[in-house]
């Protein structure tokens, strides 16, 4: 595994409520919780936390936008279902009525 990632998870594993989808915020905190001396270090750490959050928030609102369509697709199914059994009924009743007119001819 990347060293990156590895110290990443390593942070994350024990602060990520801390983190957010701000780079300048996540590296601010970073400095408080680690002692990283190289810059670079800690810029490449703050970038991956910052990219692996905004990732895991994207991922959370497309789920919950596809249970939403789902519940929005399951309610417009049982609506025609309750449409059909309602026209099946007015069918039967119009197939039902005598043939009167035809036999009083």
């Amino acid at each position: 595994m990347d060293r990156i990632k590895r110290l990443s998870y390593e942070v994350l594993d024990e602060h990520k409520q801390k983190f957010g989808e701000d780079f300048a915020d996540n590296k601010k905190i970073l400095d408080q919780i680690a002692i990283i001396r190289s810059k670079g270090l800690k810029n490449e750490i703050a970038g991956y936390i910052t990219k692996f959050i905004k990732k895991e928030i994207r991922d959370e609102k497309i789920k919950q936008s596809q249970i939403e369509s789902s519940k929005v697709e399951n309610y417009t199914l049982q609506e025609k279902i309750s449409d059909d059994d309602s026209n099946e009924e007015q069918v039967i009743e119009i197939v039902s009525e005598p043939k009167s007119t035809a036999t009083e001819e």
